[in-house]
């Protein structure tokens, strides 16, 4: 694997090994328990995504998984990181709220003070990093009311962008951050107004099709330099390599069947400056 190392800066990932990952309820419309997963396969697809981050130079740090807790494989729901300060997620669902004190305990650990908000919040799932400005989906999963704390406790400006498909209840399953200034979007996931939002502040946005969206394919992990992807999302990948990125595809199609995919395994844990 090859980067520009010229523009190549290395990231600070937290994963979620997926040592009890499987599908035994339903939360959302990916999620069947009547079909069986692979734990073997789910687990080589989440090793080789790990590995991936390893090789390109970034720090990968892995917070074990629990007992009953299948979905905490899905990293980037368990928190927020900006500038060294971590907002502790709020889930909707309570069958992933157990996760919050595991997650928390680690952030606290590893150095990043905790921050908490009343309202609910998944994090990275629908609070996304642009730059210094943060795009927070609403709509399924994360209360409005929470942008605002979220604001307070980061300081950064938020834009509050409404989801209207449940096949995309969270922010990343339908927009992804490859620059500070560019980001790729699934326009029919969300609202007229969200929609105009994102074309007033992005125009040059990468638009991804009805395939790619469906394969999760903006679920997407990229370091400005190399953008690591859902091979399945073939249109979204060409446009990629068509604007200089270096693109990895990784498969994660078994962990898709609990709605998750490369982003959702991935936490970003951006340290102050």
């Amino acid at each position: 694997m090859t980067q520009p190392q010229s523009q190549f800066k290395p990231r600070h990932y937290l994963m979620a090994r997926p040592t009890y990952y499987t599908v035994t309820y339903q939360i959302n419309p990916w999620m069947h328990p009547e079909i069986q997963t692979d734990g073997a396969l789910a687990l080589a697809q989440w090793q080789e995504l790990h590995d991936v981050y390893v090789e390109l130079g970034h720090r990968v740090d892995v917070i074990d998984g629990a007992p009953g807790l299948p979905d905490m494989v899905y990293a980037a729901n368990g928190g927020l990181v900006v500038d060294g300060k971590a907002i502790g997620a709020n889930f909707t669902y309570p069958q992933r709220q157990p996760e919050t004190p595991l997650y928390n305990a680690w952030f606290e650990q590893a150095g990043f003070p905790v921050f908490e908000t009343k309202a609910r919040n998944e994090g990275e799932g629908d609070i996304l990093t642009v730059g210094d400005t943060i795009l927070a989906g609403t709509g399924f999963r994360t209360d409005i009311a929470a942008h605002k704390e979220i604001a307070e406790i980061t300081g950064y400006p938020v834009v509050s962008l409404e989801l209207v498909d449940p096949h995309y209840y969270h922010l990343d399953t339908a927009l992804s951050v490859f620059t500070p200034d560019l980001i790729a979007y699934y326009p029919p996931a969300f609202s007229a107004a969200a929609q105009s939002e994102l074309r007033e502040r992005f125009p040059d946005a990468m638009i991804a099709s009805d395939s790619d969206a469906a394969a999760l394919g903006l679920n997407l992990v990229s370091d400005g330099t190399n953008a690591i992807m859902a091979p399945q999302a073939t249109g979204l990948v060409a446009q990629a390599r068509e604007r200089g990125f270096n693109v990895i595809t990784v498969d994660t199609s078994e962990l898709l069947k609990g709605g998750g995919g490369i982003k959702c395994c991935t936490l970003e844990l951006r340290h102050a400056a």
